[in-house]
């Protein structure tokens, strides 16, 4: 009898103890809102890209930054070093900021800023969902474009406004919620190569978050809803090699665009230098940057984007004990200046080809979309 009248209160207590309340997307964004001018740069942001991925921007896209955030001040440091950057060398490479706020782990290990913020192994959800918004939202009001990976689709509506571009992982390329959910994004979407290196995954990704979808999520109350998307019509790939090597060779691209126009998509994909495309070592990127500026050069206009995973300082570190300010604590990042360097010598490369398409300009209308 005893025992039967104390369990309720016990489990009651052991549910409160395993759950802790969140604030909606709606009560997020209201707390660190996004300006009328910063909305108004990212809605043109999101145009640029996509007239990039469609070939009618000769830019090369950029996206560069760390390997993960897990100090937002050092992050503000590099994204004012980058938008500086951009500012020099924009007649040709048009350079977004990796805002990585989330890791995928192929066992345990930290998950980022957004899960465990004072990386104690405690992880702190509603403070790392604030921190990263504020920090996304920051970076997009010095004017440079964000980007990042949307790894866990209940965090999506948290910071989707922020964004002019995302990712979706190697890991993830093959979840159908991840699909639906991107369906429904406003937003130029990338699909990674699987990390066996198979692009087949990646290109059955595109085409379900490219078609209309009926799906279970949350509306921006953080209310269970059924969501019926449009599909997102700015999906596309990226290669990042995979166990058997890289794929990001002349043989690897070819291939890669040739099954792209086979299933009906543009002959236009993005190649990450670092992972298995730079053997996840960091001071190969420039190389690899290098090879693929110098064949764009050459006629592969299918190279319409690089990745590249660089930080403050370069290489990698621990986590804790005395920290190094601005060095990566997951994979292995190139410098800041060794990063410039590269850039800068791109960038010349491509000043010295002839231009084949207009730049659009950002102050140009976007197309009528629905709200992310």
């Amino acid at each position: 009898m005893a025992r039967s009248a104390i369990a309720p209160a016990e489990a009651a207590a052991a549910e409160t103890a395993r759950t802790t309340s969140l604030p909606t997307p709606a009560a997020l964004r209201a707390e660190l809102p996004i300006s009328p001018l910063t909305a108004q740069r990212i809605a043109a942001q999101r145009e640029t890209i996509r007239q990039i991925l469609a070939g009618h921007d000769d830019r090369l896209l950029v996206i560069c930054g760390p390997c993960s955030i897990h100090d937002p001040e050092a992050a503000r440091d590099y994204a004012a070093r980058l938008a500086a950057l951009a500012a020099e060398v924009g007649d040709t490479l048009y350079l977004v900021m990796r805002v990585y706020v989330e890791k995928p782990r192929t066992t345990v290990g930290w998950k980022g800023l957004l899960h465990d913020p004072d990386m104690n192994e405690q992880g702190d959800l509603a403070k790392g969902l604030s921190l990263s918004r504020e920090l996304m939202r920051d970076i997009a009001d010095m004017g440079l474009p964000v980007a990042t990976e949307l790894l866990s689709p209940a965090a999506t509506e948290y910071l989707a406004d922020t964004l002019a571009w995302a990712a979706i992982g190697a890991r993830t390329t093959e979840s159908q919620t991840h699909r639906e959910r991107m369906s429904d994004l406003d937003l130029p979407v990338g699909f990674k190569n699987a990390t066996s290196g198979d692009i087949q995954p990646a290109c059955d990704a595109m085409a379900a978050a490219s078609a209309p979808q009926c799906y279970l999520g949350q509306d921006r109350t953080g209310a269970p809803a059924m969501i019926r998307s449009a599909g997102n019509p700015d999906t596309h790939l990226i290669l990042r090699g995979g166990t058997y090597g890289p794929n990001c060779d002349r043989e690897h691209v070819t291939d890669a665009l040739a099954r792209l126009a086979a299933a009906g998509w543009p002959e236009r994909l993005i190649v990450d230098c670092s992972h298995a495309n730079s053997a996840k070592t960091a001071a190969r990127q420039p190389a690899v940057l290098a090879d693929l500026v110098a064949r764009r050069c050459a006629g592969e206009a299918g190279i319409a984007g690089v990745m590249l995973e660089s930080h403050l300082v370069h290489g990698k570190q621990s986590i804790g004990g005395a920290m190094t300010y601005g060095q990566s604590v997951t994979d292995d990042c190139l410098g800041f200046a060794a990063t410039a360097d590269a850039l800068r010598e791109a960038a010349a490369c491509l000043r010295a080809q002839p231009v084949g398409v207009s730049v659009s300009s950002e102050a140009s209308a976007s197309r009528p979309r629905a709200s992310s």
